[in-house]
């Protein structure tokens, strides 16, 4: 492969605005009604003189990349700028030219050292990286004139030997072979907090768009569905019970993950929960459709004890718990079988295990290790077109979406950016009850328009109506 192309980063723009939920969205310890996005603008500039931006976006989930509890959620959203400030500095320290991946690279150490430094956790801390370099790539492919998937095909960025973790493992190959598809499937998320049926709303919103698990599927046609579970084992059995009596109404097939959201100290506890799903007949179709085990063991503890040696009748992944970029390598030793993609923890480790779980498969000749696509409640626009853009890339065929769920479209954005998007890519969004929303049929999201220059985005946002992060 000719070298990848080398530039130097030259700005670094931080900006945020407000997201307020139409539903409350409890998982793990919070339950959330409002949180800011942030957005990254990155200029590159060549030794030509040609120069461009780029964008990303992601939003600033609190009590997810740390879940101490003596923090709140305004301090867990000050550590994220606190990142992004750090990200920036470092990448615009370096005056020498490097590749896509090279910047990342070397920029690696030295920021998880100085974010270490202020206490903050590897999963925290990639936050700023995994924004910048999409900002970065962005702008790449926005010079080169090429895709996402034409720059990720043919290793624009230059992954490889830069970094010890992505030696051996023939990434050129493996991201020649990629072959992104023009649709995905959705897989619903089914909070916490959400009502199952119309009996178990209090009150309504009533803002036309679906409340309850049944209405969503009347709506949205969806077969995927991620299911939250609490620790709590007799009041989870319960809940699983509502959820399987709506699901098991279709004839047909349909798919579900469990996801314990870091809510169990040990396998034992997970153990006892899929005890009870096995000995309950009313969730004998459901155990059958659920496919993984997301992260239920808290991630500190996660490690601590091989998994091979509990009954758990599924193959569990890590989320959480995927801070480095050896921590699925430690995880596979430790009997899981997979790991989550989520662009906030970058996208250059989404490639890096993708690939692993293609290097172990092949070695063993089967298919044990796989990698799932998860949601930080990407909103529509920026954000969830470059993380679609990633697993379809990656291959997965299902993603968690809850964004547009949870979130009233682009109805908090300015009409000229809902009207942008909505023309770039008609195939992705709908107008409908006063809003530019994802649109979602037969649970698919059509996604063909991701194909165009840049990183998945013929559209952007309007910067000029956020809040800028000093």
């Amino acid at each position: 492969m000719a070298e990848a192309p080398r530039f130097v980063v030259r700005e670094v723009e931080l900006y945020e605005r407000p997201v307020v939920l139409r539903l409350p969205f409890r998982f793990g310890v919070v339950t959330l009604t409002e949180c800011p996005q942030a957005f990254v603008r990155a200029r590159i500039e060549f030794a030509d003189g040609r120069s461009g931006w780029g964008a990303a976006a992601e939003m600033m989930a609190p009590k997810w990349f740390d879940k101490n509890l003596a923090l709140s959620n305004e301090d867990n959203f000050d550590q994220l700028r606190d990142v992004l400030r750090l990200a920036r500095e470092a990448y615009l320290a370096g005056a020498v030219p490097a590749s896509a991946f090279g910047h990342f690279a070397r920029n690696h150490d030295a920021h998880m050292a100085a974010a270490a430094a202020r206490g903050f956790n590897p999963l925290l801390t990639s936050y700023g990286p995994a924004l910048v370099d999409r900002a970065v790539l962005d702008a790449l492919c926005r010079v080169q004139g090429v895709s996402f998937y034409q720059a990720m095909t043919a290793n624009l960025p230059g992954i490889g030997a830069a970094r010890p973790e992505f030696n051996g493992l023939d990434i050129e190959h493996f991201l020649a072979g990629q072959s992104p598809r023009p649709a995905i499937a959705a897989r619903h998320t089914v909070g916490l907090l959400d009502a199952i049926t119309a009996a178990d709303l209090a009150q309504r919103v009533d803002d036309g768009l679906p409340e309850t698990l049944e209405e969503v599927i009347r709506a949205y046609g969806h077969r995927h569905f991620k299911l939250k579970v609490s620790g709590q084992v007799d009041a989870d059995l319960a809940r699983l019970q509502a959820i399987a009596a709506v699901l098991d109404r279709t004839a047909e097939p349909y798919f579900a993950s469990l996801d314990g959201n870091e809510q169990y100290e040990d396998a034992q506890g997970v153990a006892h929960l899929v005890d009870g799903i096995r000995r309950r007949p009313a969730l004998a179709r459901l155990w059958d459709s659920i496919v993984f085990i997301e992260q239920p063991i808290a991630r500190k503890l996660a490690l601590d004890e091989d998994l091979r040696k509990a009954d758990l009748g599924k193959p569990v992944i890590i989320d959480e718990s995927d801070g480095e970029l050896d921590t699925f390598v430690a995880a596979r030793e430790r009997g899981y079988a997979g790991v989550s993609s989520k662009t906030c923890k970058g996208l250059y480790k989404s490639v890096l295990n993708a690939t692993r779980c293609a290097a172990w498969n092949r070695e063993g000749g089967a298919t044990r290790y796989f990698m799932s696509a998860e949601d930080l409640t990407t909103q529509a626009g920026l954000s969830v077109q470059q993380d679609l853009a990633l697993v379809n890339l990656l291959g997965i065929e299902h993603v968690e979406r809850n964004g547009h769920h949870y979130v009233d479209g682009m109805a908090a954005q300015p009409p000229a950016e809902q009207d942008a998007f909505l023309a770039a890519h008609p195939d992705m969004y709908e107008r409908s009850h006063g809003a530019v929303r994802l649109k979602i049929r037969a649970g698919r999201i059509e996604i063909g328009s991701l194909a165009c220059p840049g990183y998945a985005s013929a559209a952007m946002p309007d910067f000029s109506a956020m809040q800028a992060i000093g």
